[in-house]
């Protein structure tokens, strides 16, 4: 056992990594040639110390663990000595000073390494600090989001059960508030999947260039199913926008923003968009619901946004949810999100990178 976890530290250490060795072997002979370059012009005296110092803070600062800084600081003195020291091509470590200089590039490389590791160290908590806090303020949310309804349905249909003498009226309403409550519940599951599945640090979100304006229309199409009374329009630059996306969690973000108008702002209209700026597609959907009260704005996107009242809320639709997943897919698709109210209604958006670079979560 001690040999093993002996084994770990060594290996978190000094990791071998193929992208460090190139890096390390780039910036060396990058060194090289800037000092060869200055030995032509014979510009200064003493030129090649600073610059390899500099190469073996870059290595240190780019590189994972100590491996490739001490590398870079015995191969940094051995350059020094050998082709930048008189007598020239020649190693002669008896001239006055090169302890010295062999600890400073030493020094360099353990501080800089140990500066990096730490700061790489306390990125992966904080991320994972804030990827736990989102799965506990979803949990708390999803306690009560699937409570509430589970009770309805259970009420509806025992009510349909027990009573056999119900007008065909009632029981057709009572059908219906089951049917509804369970499409809420398919929401809220389809939710739970896509935080476990961008949750998991071993999973990788697929990005493939797609046409906005398929993903678009295909979250419109499902929307319109489920809210035939609510007015969508969709405004589509007119050249194709192929943005780097996985398509079925976009459609979740857009469905999830619009139910939420609908749900929270009594929306009777929503209007979508898309557009390529710079080096992002940014996507708006606007609704001319109620508008956002300026208290929750900070937490809109967290998960633990609820309404402390029945005026405000039916009590088993919670904004919170819906919105945290969404801002959860659109980070891991490595895009911003945001909302603000207009004059008339509120506004959506959210950017994703046009560039085709996947990213992990």
């Amino acid at each position: 056992m001690r040999s093993r976890k002996q084994k770990s530290r060594l290996t978190r250490w000094f990791p071998i990594s193929l992208r460090d060795l190139l890096i390390t072997g780039i910036i060396l002979l990058s060194a090289a040639e800037i000092c060869i370059l200055l030995q032509m012009a014979d510009s200064v005296v003493g030129f090649a110390l600073p610059v390899f110092v500099v190469a073996v803070l870059l290595i240190s600062r780019l590189t994972t663990g100590y491996l490739y800084g001490l590398i870079a600081s015995v191969a940094g003195v051995v350059c020094v000595n050998f082709i930048f020291t008189y007598p020239y091509w020649a190693v002669n470590f008896t001239i006055a000073g090169y302890p010295i200089t062999f600890l400073t590039f030493l020094m360099v490389s353990v501080i800089t390494s140990t500066l990096t590791t730490q700061a790489r160290q306390q990125e992966r908590l904080r991320s994972e600090n804030e990827r736990e806090k989102m799965r506990a303020n979803l949990l708390r949310s999803v306690s009560h989001d699937i409570r509430t309804p589970l009770t309805s349905i259970v009420g509806s249909t025992s009510a349909v059960l027990e009573n056999p003498g119900i007008s065909r009226e009632e029981e057709v309403q009572l059908l219906e508030d089951v049917r509804d409550e369970a499409q809420w519940l398919i929401r809220v599951v389809e939710n739970l999947l896509s935080v476990t599945r961008i949750g998991d640090n071993q999973a990788h979100i697929t990005k493939e260039p797609e046409a906005a304006e398929e993903v678009l229309a295909e979250a419109v199409r499902k929307f319109r199913k489920r809210f035939p009374a609510t007015s969508v329009t969709v405004a589509v630059p007119d050249e194709l926008l192929l943005v780097p996306m996985d398509p079925i969690l976009i459609e979740q973000v857009l469905a999830n923003v619009m139910e939420n108008a609908v749900f929270h702002g009594g929306a009777g209209s929503i209007r979508l968009s898309v557009h390529a700026e710079k080096d992002a597609a940014v996507f708006s959907v606007w609704n001319d619901g109620a508008p956002i009260a300026e208290k929750d704005l900070p937490n809109l996107f967290d998960g633990t946004l609820r309404h402390s009242t029945p005026a405000e809320c039916d009590g088993k639709r919670n904004m919170g949810l819906g919105l945290s997943v969404s801002m959860a897919i659109v980070r891991a698709h490595g895009g911003t999100m945001e909302a603000q109210n207009q004059e008339t209604g509120v506004e959506f958006s959210f950017r994703l990178p046009l560039n085709d670079k996947e990213d992990s979560v």
